[in-house]
C-alpha cells in the first residue's frame, strides 16, 4: 500500500462545499486586498490563541520579519534562536541586519534549551526567538524568566505550532509577538501563502499594519520604508472555514501519534517523540530519531511510503551563515538531530490501516 506523507485533498474535499461558498463570496465582493475578512480573522485567530491582536501578512516568514522590526531589532543586534528549524527563523533576523546567534537544542523536544540561553547574551543582545518546532511548545516560563530578567523582547516562531500548548497557554501568547505560517502543509493552512504576527501589545499590532503596507499610514503618505507584504482576502476566507476544525485537526494529529507509538514503541531502534508534561503536542511532524536514517528513508521511498527529514543540515553549517564563522561541532544535540530524524505522515486524515502499514515498512526494514 503506497503512503502519502500528505495529502491536503482530503481535508479540502471534505469542506468542499464550504471552501466553495467562501471563495465565491470573496470573488463576488470584488474586495482581494485587505477587507472584512482579514480583519475578521486576525480577531479570531488572536482569540483563539489568547492574544489580543493579530496582523495577517503575507507569509510566515514575513511575520517573523516584521514581528522583529516592529519590536525594534535593527543592524547590529543580536538574536538568540535555533540552529536547527526553518531558514526563514534565521533570515528573519538577518533580513533586519541583526545577527542570528545560535544556541543549542534539548535532545528529547528539539526546541530551544533554557539552560544554554544565558550563556549566549551579550551587550548586544536585542531578542529571544525560540521556535516551537514540530509542534511542540518550548519551555516558555522558563524563556520568559530569562527574558524578563535581562530586559529581552521575545518572538515566537509558532509557523508549525498554532494550536499547541504548554503551562495552561497556547503558543503566541506569550512573547512580544509571535509569527506563524499558513503554508497548505501547516496545521492550519490555506491556498497558498500566508501569515500572521499575533500580539497582546496594541503599538506593535498598529506599526505592523503599517510596515505591511508600504510604511504607509494614510493613502499615499509614506513615514518609514515598509513592505508590501499583506494576507489575500482569498487565503483569510479560506483559513475562517477551517479555523473553527482546527482543534479537530490537532485531536486527530494526536490520536495518529498515540497510534505510532503504540506500534513502534517495541522498535529498539527508534527513540519516539516526547511530549512535554506541561504541554500539548500538536504534531505538525511527527518525527522520530533513528540508527541508520538514510538506510531506512531510501527503504520507505521503495515502499512508496512518504516520509520527510526536517532538517537534513543545521543552519550553521549552511553556506548562507558562514559569514558567521561556524564550524561542524559548535553546536552537539543540534547536529545528532540532523543525521538521526525522519519524520513520517502524520496528518489528520491519515487513517490506522496507513499508520499500521507505515509501522510494518519500518519494522521490516530493522529486522533485516
Amino acid at each position: 500500500m503506497a503512503v502519502s506523507f500528505f495529502d491536503i485533498k482530503r481535508q479540502n474535499d471534505a469542506l468542499k462545499k464550504e471552501l466553495a461558498a467562501a471563495v465565491s463570496a470573496v470573488v463576488a465582493s470584488g474586495r482581494f486586498i485587505l477587507g472584512d475578512n482579514v480583519s475578521s480573522f486576525e480577531k479570531e485567530i488572536a482569540d483563539y490563541c489568547g492574544a489580543k491582536f493579530g496582523v495577517g501578512v503575507a507569509s510566515g516568514t514575513d511575520a517573523l520579519h516584521l514581528a522583529l522590526r516592529a519590536c525594534g531589532v535593527k543592524p547590529g543586534d543580536e538574536v538568540i534562536t535555533s540552529p536547527f528549524t526553518f531558514v526563514a527563523t534565521a533570515e528573519a533576523i538577518a533580513y533586519c541586519g541583526a545577527k542570528p546567534v545560535f544556541c543549542d537544542i534539548d535532545a528529547k523536544s528539539f526546541n530551544l534549551d533554557p539552560a544554554k540561553i544565558e550563556e549566549k547574551i551579550t551587550s548586544k543582545t536585542k531578542a529571544i526567538l525560540p521556535v516551537h518546532i514540530y509542534g511542540q511548545a518550548c519551555e516558555m516560563d522558563k524563556i520568559m524568566a530569562i527574558a524578563k530578567k535581562h530586559n529581552l523582547a521575545v518572538m515566537e516562531d509558532a509557523a508549525q505550532a498554532i494550536g499547541a500548548e504548554i503551562c495552561g497557554k497556547k503558543v503566541c501568547s506569550f512573547g512580544d509577538a509571535a509569527g506563524t505560517s499558513f503554508f497548505p502543509t501547516k496545521n492550519l493552512g490555506c491556498f497558498g501563502d500566508g501569515g500572521m504576527v499575533i500580539t497582546n501589545k496594541e503599538k506593535l499590532a498598529d506599526e505592523l499594519k503599517v510596515l505591511r503596507g508600504h510604511g504607509s499610514r494614510k493613502t499615499y503618505h509614506y513615514d518609514i520604508i515598509g513592505y508590501n507584504s499583506r494576507l489575500d482576502a482569498l487565503q483569510a476566507a479560506i483559513l475562517r472555514v477551517k479555523l473553527p476544525h482546527l482543534d479537530d485537526f490537532s485531536r486527530a494529529r494526536r490520536k495518529n501519534a498515540a497510534l505510532y507509538n503504540k506500534l513502534l514503541k517495541d522498535v529498539d531502534q527508534l527513540t519516539l517523540p516526547v511530549e512535554l508534561k506541561a504541554g500539548m503536542h500538536v504534531y505538525n511532524q511527527y518525527t522520530i530519531r533513528v540508527k541508520d536514517r538514510d538506510g531506512l528513508f531510501g527503504y520507505l521511498k521503495v515502499k512508496n511510503i512518504g516520509a520527510m527529514v526536517y532538517y537534513p543540515l543545521c543552519l550553521h553549517l549552511q553556506k548562507a551563515f558562514a559569514f558567521l564563522g561556524h564550524k561542524p561541532g559548535d553546536f552537539k544535540e543540534s547536529e545528532a538531530a540532523q543525521n538521526e530524524v525522519i519524520s513520517l505522515p502524520i496528518y489528520p486524515e491519515l487513517n490506522s490501516s496507513e499508520i499500521e502499514e507505515v509501522s510494518s515498512a519500518i519494522k521490516e526494514f530493522y529486522k533485516k
